[in-house]
């Protein structure tokens, strides 16, 4: 089974960078796909990436990550204004923010119109694969 965990800007907005990183991280490392409004800061996602290459091993295999954006050649410049006065009264809102377990996410891929979303069979006790037995 995969679990989403959708996380509204409002939780995250307050809290200082390494929080907000060390919230994240630890959320996927319960091996669940982080859907966060908003994206991160570019020193912020250089952290995450850096935190999860120093925390990799035989249980945790690392992240993928993955940011949709509006497309801002497809705005008029009075959407663009909008967006722009937008982002300094509310913060970094537009966009999402992907972030999965490398163990359940393969990869992402972004089209203009659509996101694809690749995991893998998840390997847990529970869910192993079970040969059906025949009838007679």
């Amino acid at each position: 089974m995969v679990t989403f965990q959708f996380i509204p800007y409002h939780d995250i907005e307050s809290l200082s960078s390494a929080k907000r990183v060390n919230k994240l991280l630890n959320i996927v490392k319960e091996n669940k796909i982080v859907l966060m409004e908003g994206r991160l800061k570019k020193e912020e996602e250089a952290d995450l990436i850096e935190i999860t290459m120093e925390e990799i091993s035989s249980k945790f295999k690392g992240i993928e990550l993955s940011v949709v954006y509006p497309d801002k050649n497809k705005l008029s410049a009075m959407q663009r204004l909008k967006g722009g006065f937008a982002n300094v009264l509310l913060g970094n809102r537009q966009g999402m923010t992907i972030i999965g377990p490398a163990s359940i996410v393969k990869r992402i891929e972004k089209n203009p119109d659509k996101i694809e979303l690749f995991t893998k069979e998840a390997k847990t006790p529970n869910n192993r694969y079970r040969k059906k037995k025949k009838k007679k």
